[in-house]
């Protein structure tokens, strides 16, 4: 039997599903995020790469995204995250490296 250690309070956090009714109901944008996050955190990767993680999701939920990656990123692990979006660039804490035309600005 393989045991996978899912970090569970990731994918229902600030959800108002229980894990139950997803079989019945589909996930809404912010919930697949949380999803893949936990999907890739189950290997236990040290370096995330992370292409538009709040891409189509309202501030709100853009929120709640960018706290989960802030909480991995306490864990020890690294991201890195490629966004478009400006009030998410403008409320990172930590190195933000700009490119224009595939040159860094």
């Amino acid at each position: 039997m393989i045991r996978i250690k899912a970090p569970a309070k990731l994918i229902t956090a600030g959800s108002p599903h229980d894990g139950t009714a997803w079989a019945y109901k589909p996930l809404s944008g912010g919930e697949l995020q949380r999803v893949s996050l936990a999907r890739a955190l189950v290997v236990n990767p040290k370096l995330i790469l992370a292409d538009e993680p709040t891409g189509n999701l309202d501030w709100k939920t853009a929120e709640g995204i960018m706290e989960l990656l802030e909480k991995i990123n306490k864990e020890g692990k690294t991201i890195i995250m490629a966004t478009h979006h400006e009030g998410i660039i403008k409320h990172a804490k930590h190195r933000i490296i700009k490119l224009d035309d595939g040159r860094i600005i």
